[in-house]
């Protein structure tokens, strides 16, 4: 059997990815803050390290499958937060169960990016540069020191993607498919949360992708379900776009 850890398990996309790759055969693994498998709070290196702990002791140390899907927006507490889930929350899940999945069959793993990832500005944020340096200290300084939630969670998938294209030389050489999904607005509890937040909530209410409307946690799990299928064996290093246009929109002249 396929055994694959998501994170974010609980709630939008994690939940729906749990459910589709349950009815495909998975036996999954799913770590939350609540309500699942594995309780843990990502946002701190001692909740990683748990997190990564029980993990490697659920799957007996052998792994076929990692979807990071936990993530937090502009309305978190504070934008180190952000950066502690968003960015730390995934890297420190791939480093620490790497040798799990390379002991697994045809593993793959997905991190869920975002299209704000592709706003301009983001490699030259120090806050960008602290997080791919691995300086989590720095980073989380820099972030608090911006008080910009919007950048720090664009800033975060920007390095998020940015470490899956590093890792995909390596982690290949060893077996491993990594792969970035990277949704527009997606109906979650997070996005709801946006949507009421006075700083941004009408922007994001006005702003409608190109297709005409959000997407559902389900295409979204239907596009993750796909890469970590033997249908995406071939499909390694790259960003999928499942945003109903945004990038098309914003960056009509990049491919």
């Amino acid at each position: 059997m396929t055994v694959t850890v998501v994170t974010g398990s609980a709630s939008g996309i994690g939940a729906a990815v749990c459910k589709q790759l349950a009815k495909a055969g998975h036996r999954v693994i799913g770590i939350d803050r609540q309500n699942a498998d594995i309780v843990a709070d990502l946002s701190t290196a001692a909740g990683r390290k748990a997190a990564v702990e029980a993990a490697l002791a659920a799957c007996d140390g052998v792994l076929d499958g990692l979807v990071c899907c936990a993530g937090l927006g502009p309305t978190a507490p504070s934008s180190s937060v952000i950066v502690g889930v968003n960015y730390f929350g995934m890297t420190e899940l791939v480093e620490g169960l790497e040798d799990a999945l390379a002991r697994g069959s045809k593993p793959a793993v997905v991190l869920i990016g975002s299209v704000a990832s592709v706003h301009p500005g983001m490699d030259k944020l120090p806050m960008v540069s602290a997080m791919l340096a691995g300086d989590e200290a720095g980073a989380l300084a820099q972030a608090d020191a911006m008080a910009m939630p919007q950048a720090a969670y664009a800033g975060s998938k920007y390095a998020v993607t940015v470490f899956a294209r590093r890792k995909a030389v390596p982690l290949g050489a060893r077996g491993i498919r990594i792969n970035v999904v990277a949704p527009g607005a997606v109906e979650t509890p997070l996005l709801d949360a946006s949507r009421a937040d006075p700083r941004y909530g009408e922007a994001i209410r006005n702003f409608v992708a190109p297709i005409g409307r959000n997407s559902a946690p389900d295409e979204i799990a239907n596009v993750v379900s796909f890469l970590q299928s033997e249908q995406a064996s071939f499909v390694h290093g790259t960003v999928v776009f499942v945003d109903g246009g945004m990038d098309g929109m914003s960056r009509s002249d990049r491919f």
